[in-house]
């Protein structure tokens, strides 16, 4: 009963967004983790990806129980290899067995289209771990050709707005001195295989870390006066463009100019602690509800103005099993029960709100401990000490990170200088 009660209200919805916002489809991403123990099932979750408008998720692993479940509905699936086991794909016959379970299994009923390796490896400052990315890359995609897979199937990493050195102002964008012995040839491994550069860039966190002096209405993408690159003398009304072209500045300076770059994750909390200023369910109702509405828009940044945004909100769920701060657990669109956790102007998402008394979810447990040859379960905490100074855009900052504990969740996605 409970399912059936779910599912019909959950139909309604996607009726009702239909009809209200059909341009909608086919313009957003969403990331789906799962680092909770009161969830949906993903069965369930089909009908409230499809209710935003969402053609697009990325996982953080290759759950089969998410990849069945999105069988034949024609939604797009990034699916993730973890940190933790990159110094596993250097060997060959490990990466063909992965690609064979996680990727080749599920095609062509679910759309498969992308495999990150890792999530923000080069930021960690983990020696070892930097080591084995580029090979485990490079593997998984022999793999995919030995299955005739790789024109259907890109390998790419994300990475962390930590990468820069310079960020502003977004003409001068640059690649951190110290990593682009790395990055380059993972550039070039990019062009040659026709795979997308994945950014995680959140300006949450300038915000937070700088709120007197950066623009609520300028990270919200509410109207404001902007700036004006001195440079290039293009005018950007919000961060996240200038963030993204300081990407693609920072990729031009090494000479790939035309690498498409997609936004992986980005996002805004509506609840933190004391210190996080700005997370509130306000300013993540303004922040996702604007993006959404930017990105059906169909136009690019300053830089690329003609150039689509490939981007993929995080996230779908508040998570509350995710380490950290209070922030960490709520970035969802939706809460576990399916009701969203506020409106973002869709009539979709208001629908399920108003249903909150008869949206009922059956939850499952925390997820099992993958095995060796699987995916991993998400992303864990990281211990890291952050060391602001003044210098950057609007009302300068500038992050230096010195990594403790190498894991896969640090969200450090912020202009730097």
């Amino acid at each position: 009963m409970e399912y059936s009660r779910f599912y019909y209200c959950a139909l309604l919805i996607i009726s009702i967004s239909g009809l209200v916002f059909p341009v909608m489809v086919g313009s957003i991403g969403i990331n789906y983790g799962q680092i909770a123990n009161n969830l949906p099932t993903p069965d369930n979750v089909v009908p409230l990806v499809k209710s935003i408008g969402a053609t697009k998720v990325k996982l953080y692993d290759a759950d089969p129980r998410v990849l069945k479940a999105f069988g034949n509905t024609g939604v797009e699936f990034i699916v993730g290899l973890g940190n933790e086991y990159l110094s596993k794909m250097r060997d060959q016959e490990t990466a063909q067995a992965w690609v064979k379970t996680n990727v080749q299994a599920y095609l062509p009923a679910t759309k498969i289209i992308c495999i990150t390796i890792g999530n923000e490896v080069l930021t960690f400052n983990d020696t070892s771990l930097t080591d084995h990315l580029f090979p485990a890359m490079q593997n998984i995609h022999t793999a995919l050709v030995n299955l005739g897979l790789d024109k259907q199937v890109a390998v790419t990493t994300a990475h962390s707005l930590a990468i820069l050195e310079v960020s502003y102002p977004p003409s001068a964008g640059s690649f951190r001195k110290d990593l682009v012995g790395c990055i380059t040839p993972i550039l070039n491994f990019l062009c040659k295989t026709n795979s997308p550069f994945l950014i995680n860039a959140y300006p949450f966190f300038a915000y937070k870390s700088n709120p007197k002096q950066i623009s609520l209405d300028f990270v919200l993408f509410q109207p404001n006066q902007g700036i004006v690159d001195s440079k290039s003398n293009l005018h950007y009304d919000n961060m996240l463009f200038a963030q993204i072209d300081a990407v693609h500045s920072a990729l031009a300076s090494l000479g790939y100019s035309k690498l498409p770059v997609h936004i992986s994750e980005t996002g805004w909390p509506s609840k933190g602690d004391a210190d996080e200023v700005g997370a509130t369910l306000e300013n993540a109702k303004k922040y996702n509800g604007n993006l959404l509405k930017i990105i059906c828009q169909r136009k690019g940044t300053p830089m690329r103005p003609n150039t689509d945004l490939n981007i993929y909100v995080f996230a779908l769920f508040n998570e509350n099993m995710k380490p950290g701060p209070t922030s960490e657990r709520n970035y969802g669109l939706f809460k576990p029960d399916g009701t969203a956790a506020y409106s973002l102007g869709i009539r979709g998402t208001d629908a399920v709100s108003a249903n909150t008394t008869t949206t009922t979810t059956t939850t499952i447990g925390a997820p099992a401990p993958p095995s060796p040859d699987s995916s991993s379960p998400g992303y864990l905490s990281i211990s890291a000490a952050v060391k602001v100074s003044p210098c950057l855009l609007c009302g300068a900052f500038t992050f230096d990170v010195f990594v403790v504990v190498s894991c896969t969740n640090l969200r450090m996605s912020c202009l730097v200088a």
